[in-house]
């Protein structure tokens, strides 16, 4: 008898380590570009400035102003008249905090200049119109 007829085939193994590495950095990767987006958020187109720069925004506050004018600060529904109250409060915490103003593109020109005056009465001068 030769040599060869002796030698047993090895079984095939399949390596799962590395299939566990890669799937886990694609669970991984999912979770970290995904995009979460919050429930009470207005559905704002905002306008588009093609002179504008960086939508770099780092502040806590934000205003935003829908289609039909209704106004929200940081999610949450407000009034015309709760509005200077509720701007004269973040001054007292902080009166450099910045302030963006989310307004959509269809809202009027006099829903806008209504909020960006109650931040400067209030002595919010850090304000920021964002766009797209």
């Amino acid at each position: 008898m030769s040599l060869l007829a002796h030698k047993r085939r090895k079984r095939p193994e399949m390596n799962l380590v590395p299939l566990i590495d890669v799937l886990v950095m694609l669970i991984f990767f999912a979770f970290v570009s995904m995009q979460f987006k919050s429930a009470a958020t207005l559905n704002i187109t905002l306008p588009k400035v093609e002179t504008a720069g960086k939508n770099e925004f780092r502040g806590s506050v934000t205003i935003g102003i829908a289609k039909d004018g209704a106004i929200t600060f940081n999610g949450k529904p407000v009034s015309d008249a709760e509005l200077p109250g509720v701007l004269a409060q973040v001054k007292n915490v902080d009166k450099d905090i910045p302030v963006l103003i989310r307004s959509d593109e269809k809202a009027t020109l006099e829903r806008l200049t209504f909020v960006w005056d109650a931040c400067r009465k209030a002595g919010l001068n850090k304000h920021h119109l964002q766009s797209r």
